[in-house]
């Protein structure tokens, strides 16, 4: 669970999710973190309160820091252009109504053009929707 979400999760979340004692998933957690500090791998487990989140280690900065850099610098892909020049055409748009337009689904796209600062995501509380614009970086 840790690894397929973006935010931390809490112990109490965790433990409805795979029907085990908040004890149980602090001790396993605890127990995950120092195996692979101990192994040196990739990733980390981090606790802030009540939430573990896994990231990548420390030691990885500086190539996560690169890649970072490669994804929010480098040339836009066609699916991202594509993606982009529906939003600049249609103006406001929804995740759901776009991945119709283009018929696949566009999240990780829409990852990559908010990091790059080329369209906002806001969210409609009413109808409990985000809806992505294009910037003015992207106009410039």
């Amino acid at each position: 669970m840790l690894f397929i979400s973006a935010k931390p999760m809490a112990v109490k979340q965790l433990a409805q999710l795979i029907k085990k004692e908040p004890k149980e998933i602090e001790t396993a957690t605890a127990e995950l973190a120092d195996d692979y500090k101990k192994r040196g791998e990739g990733l980390a487990i981090i606790k802030n309160g009540s939430a573990y989140q896994m990231v990548s280690a420390p030691d990885n900065s500086g190539l996560v820091r690169d890649f970072i850099k490669d994804e929010t610098t480098g040339e836009l892909t066609r699916p991202s252009l594509e993606t982009l020049t529906i939003i600049a055409y249609r103006g406001s748009i929804s995740k759901l109504d776009l991945e119709r337009i283009r018929g696949v689904n566009c999240s990780l796209i829409l990852h990559n053009l908010l990091l790059r600062g080329l369209i906002e995501a806001k969210p409609d509380k009413k109808k409990k929707e985000t809806y992505y614009n294009i910037t003015f970086d992207f106009i410039r």
